[in-house]
């Protein structure tokens, strides 16, 4: 099981399974049938409740109320169909955090709004912050041991919005976008991989005064280097 983990951000000729999750999500992509649809509700809500490890493709099939065939059909095996599962729980967490941030006046709390929401929806996802908690060993060395592709992948995602930002004047035009980008994807990552004694991340106020006190300041300033 932990090649399918490692797929999902690991360096390869084709996109990762997270980049696909992040270009589904920023194109509106729903390709998915009712039958493969029933199939990933089951496999969720198996993986959930028994773990990656411990669960099988006729596990998920009895939940689904369908034959071990069908899901063999539509995923041709259980990394794929793990992979499908995880890759649609992170199409999630971008459609969440784009509908978050609309929420917010100003850049700057659209800053602070986009760090307590993503890291809320990650730890409190039953399936992704489950298996940060639960199975580190599958998760956590497939997001840090990808050559940073896992980084780049959600840096892109956040420059994309940083640049928005300077389109429409509401952060300086000469500000580094990749560089802010990869600072806050790094400390976001860092929480959600090494747990704190310090900040309590289940404390939506505390994280919002830290985002406030140490993020929003990087977008204020134009000397960041090239």
């Amino acid at each position: 099981m932990e090649s399918a983990l490692s797929g999902l951000m690991a360096p390869s000729d084709s996109e990762s399974l997270l980049e696909r999750a992040y270009i589904d999500a920023v194109e509106r992509v729903d390709d998915m049938d009712d039958t493969s649809t029933r199939i990933l509700d089951a496999a969720y809500e198996q993986f959930c409740r028994m773990g990656i490890r411990r669960s099988t493709v006729e596990d998920v099939a009895r939940r689904a109320g369908v034959s071990r065939i069908t899901v063999y059909r539509r995923f041709a095996t259980k990394d794929a169909l793990v992979e499908h599962v995880v890759r649609r729980e992170f199409r999630r967490y971008f459609d969440r955090f784009l509908i978050d941030i609309e929420q917010a006046r100003t850049a700057a709390d659209r800053v602070v709004l986009g760090f307590v929401s993503s890291l809320r929806a990650i730890r409190s996802n039953p399936l992704i912050g489950g298996l940060i908690a639960a199975e580190p060993d599958l998760l956590v060395p497939s997001m840090i041991n990808d050559g940073g592709r896992t980084l780049a992948t959600v840096r892109q995602f956040v420059a994309g919005q940083l640049r928005r930002e300077q389109r429409a004047g509401h952060v300086p035009g000469d500000l580094n976008a990749d560089l802010v980008a990869e600072l806050m994807v790094r400390i976001s990552a860092s929480f959600l991989a090494i747990p704190s004694h310090v900040v309590d991340l289940d404390d939506d106020a505390q994280l919002a005064a830290v985002a406030r006190r140490f993020l929003v300041p990087m977008l204020e300033t134009a000397d960041s280097p090239d």
